[in-house]
């Protein structure tokens, strides 16, 4: 596992730590049922205090990542498709409003953002 940490970067180093992880879950980088570094391990690993390790694995468990089995260890949980789905839409509507906030100040229509979508998605624009 390879996490790379900035430290000139807004994002808090536990969420920076959270957030690789996630990527290498969902780009398969780490499978189903896969060990993860102990806390300790990684913190030493990255360099990284122990806490903030801690708080990154607190967080991607509750979130349903990862699961932790005592005297075991931590592994990646098997993919929840529903949940999977959840925060790609919770993306898209983030994404959504910035795009409808930028196209109302410059008075760009809803039909040609429709239009654009179906441009990208490849779509007929006639169907």
């Amino acid at each position: 596992m390879r996490i790379i940490i900035s430290n000139s970067s807004p994002v808090p180093i536990y969420e920076q730590i959270k957030n690789t992880i996630i990527d290498q879950i969902m780009t398969n980088e780490l499978e189903e049922n896969e060990p993860l570094p102990s806390i300790r391990h990684l913190a030493e690993d990255i360099k990284i205090s122990v806490m903030t390790i801690k708080k990154a694995y607190d967080e991607l468990e509750k979130e349903g990542y990862i699961v932790s089995i005592q005297g075991k260890g931590t592994f990646v949980a098997p993919k929840n498709s529903e949940l999977i789905k959840e925060q790609a839409w919770q993306k898209i509507e983030k994404h959504f409003k910035d795009v409808i906030e930028i196209a109302n100040t410059h008075q760009i229509k809803k039909e040609e953002l429709i239009d654009l979508i179906n441009i990208f998605y490849g779509s007929d624009q006639n169907e």
